[in-house]
């Protein structure tokens, strides 16, 4: 039952705002009924899914611009006994964002799969697991109660754990065990801090708190907002909890890093930046957050700096601009949310197109070792141009929308003033040119200079076989050989046997010629989505402000719920 939403609520789209949730969860179970039969048909519903999350995500954020926040109600119980979902502005951009990502690394996805023949397992437990996910950063953006929030994050969890050791290979079951530990650590620790939140305010409901921390000893809200701020700087991999996450993501098939590298930590920071901006207003530890903030910039770009590894260098680099959105939560102003707004939405979409092009380059290389790349945009031009255009996105050059991003922040902190801000300043546009110069690095290394005579070879597929990890897998067929540039057509098994990494699914190794068309539409699609931050970009700078305005009054946000 969907309850009546309070005056000043009523746009027509209030009564979709569980869809976003809802639908990813029936089509996972729909999916997991099918098992791995009908496999075209779990192609279709998982696509027609995702569609229409984004199509209920668009009228949401054109409700909540138009009408204000959109409440929902579950079972007809107001708060603070109730469940209570919300989408007002910053929640319904986050979920468009989210959305039109998620449905473009599914489509990867499901090329890759078509690609590597891979029709039953694993891929018959990625796409339920996948839904999943999608059903958990949903559940995150639009929970109303602290409470919700954090069973959004247990199903994200729940899901990303199966995500991440996919294909049972000894590095993802390594990695899936970190990550999980890691979460379960700051899992418990956010249900501590649920527990004292409702022990000291009888609610949970994030409306009713917004009021209720006004009247609480100044002690126990600083203990709540410090056990909330270490839980979410967990999730979003702000230094120095971000030592999990370069080992986490970069073992995982591509589309599984792209999405996690792109949006997870993101839901960290709609978390961080929720509970500051409406439970702990003024922002008492603006100076906590600028110090992490600026360990967070440089200690990411110098370990980007230092790596050879494609994967982890941009692994690296999301810790480091972390840093920027921390950066302007830390500001505690309008011009600093909105800066940090359009900064996440920007690099949500840049973040996931470049790892999902890292997949591609590790079809095409067997690795993602630069050491042992080269030639990748001579070989395969169309895969040298979907890298360098969100790689330059990243980098902040200009007018793209990186740049306009992190000059939104850096201007919003000259405006604020102060010593320490000014270091930030410094320090952000020290990390601007050392992201330039890690992804020119990458850009000479593995697709500029001359290739090795390896990557000449198109058309072979390796099976391996792991059998434990310091001996590389031995490989168990090999077919459609194609020719080196000496002319032998004789394949190089061992060489490339002895690189091999786990490019599919399953942990085979995969290497192709060109990039298969099914999995390179989606990627340049989302290229093309990040271009459009930049020629949209005074429309969504108009946005972002208008968000960061709502944030800042809260009273929208508090009376759509509480109807007073």
């Amino acid at each position: 039952m969907i309850a009546a939403v309070p005056p000043g609520t009523d746009g027509p789209a209030s009564a979709l705002v569980a869809l976003p949730v809802v639908l990813p969860l029936f089509a996972a179970g729909l999916k997991l009924g099918v098992g791995v039969r009908l496999q075209r048909t779990q192609r279709v519903i998982s696509t027609v899914v995702l569609a229409t999350v984004l199509a209920v995500a668009l009228m949401l954020l054109i409700d909540a611009d138009r009408y204000g926040p959109q409440v929902m109600y579950a079972g007809g119980w107001k708060p603070p006994v109730g469940i209570v979902l919300v989408a007002d502005r910053l929640s319904s951009l986050m979920l468009v964002i989210s959305s039109s990502v998620t449905l473009c690394v599914l489509l990867y996805s499901v090329g890759q799969g078509m690609a590597d023949r891979e029709e039953g397992t694993p891929m018959s437990v990625f796409h339920p697991a996948y839904l999943v996910l999608v059903a958990g950063v949903s559940d995150t953006f639009l929970a109303g109660d602290l409470f919700n929030l954090y069973v959004g994050f247990e199903i994200m969890l729940t899901a990303s754990y199966v995500l991440l050791t996919l294909g049972g290979t000894v590095t993802r079951i390594r990695a899936g065990a970190t990550y999980a530990i890691v979460s379960l650590l700051s899992s418990v620790l956010f249900l501590a801090a649920v527990a004292v939140v409702y022990a000291a305010t009888g609610t949970v409901t994030m409306a009713e708190l917004a009021r209720r921390f006004d009247e609480l000893p100044g002690g126990v809200s600083l203990l709540a907002q410090i056990s909330l701020l270490a839980v979410f700087c967990t999730k979003a991999a702000v230094f120095p909890l971000a030592a999990w996450l370069p080992d986490s993501y970069p073992t995982a098939p591509a589309p599984v890093t792209a999405v996690f590298a792109g949006l997870l930590t993101k839901v960290g920071i709609y978390a961080i930046l929720r509970t500051q901006t409406l439970l702990f207003p003024g922002n008492r530890l603006s100076d906590v957050l600028m110090v992490l903030a600026l360990l967070s910039l440089l200690v990411g770009i110098l370990g980007a700096v230092a790596q050879t590894d494609l994967k982890r260098l941009l692994s690296f680099t999301l810790i480091s601009h972390i840093g920027f959105m921390v950066f302007g939560i830390a500001l505690a102003t309008r011009a600093g949310f909105a800066g940090s707004v359009f900064y996440v939405v920007h690099h949500i979409t840049v973040q996931t197109t470049l790892f999902l092009v890292v997949g591609l380059v590790e079809r095409r290389g067997v690795t993602t070792d630069l050491r042992r790349l080269g030639g990748i945009a001579k070989l395969s031009p169309a895969l040298g141009l979907v890298f360098f255009v969100p790689a330059m996105n990243l980098a902040g050059m200009p007018p793209m929308s990186g740049f306009l991003g992190k000059f939104g922040l850096l201007r919003a902190g000259v405006a604020h003033g102060g010593a320490m801000t000014y270091v930030l300043i410094a320090a952000g546009s020290a990390t601007s040119l050392l992201t330039l110069y890690a992804l020119a690095k990458a850009w000479n290394l593995g697709f500029w200079r001359a290739a090795p005579p390896q990557l000449y070879v198109v058309g072979v597929v390796l099976d391996t076989v792991e059998t434990d990890e310091e001996t590389p897998g031995e490989p168990a067929a090999v077919s459609e050989a194609g020719a080196t540039p000496g002319g032998s057509g004789a394949v190089d098994v061992d060489v490339l046997a002895g690189r091999a990494e786990a490019a599919s699914f399953g942990g085979r190794a995969i290497t192709t010629g060109q990039p298969p068309a099914a999995m390179l539409a989606p990627t340049v699609a989302l290229v093309a989505f990040g271009l459009a931050f930049t020629v949209f970009a005074g429309p969504l700078s108009s946005l972002t402000v208008r968000v960061a305005d709502e944030l800042t009054a809260r009273t929208p946000y508090v009376t759509a719920v509480t109807g007073r």
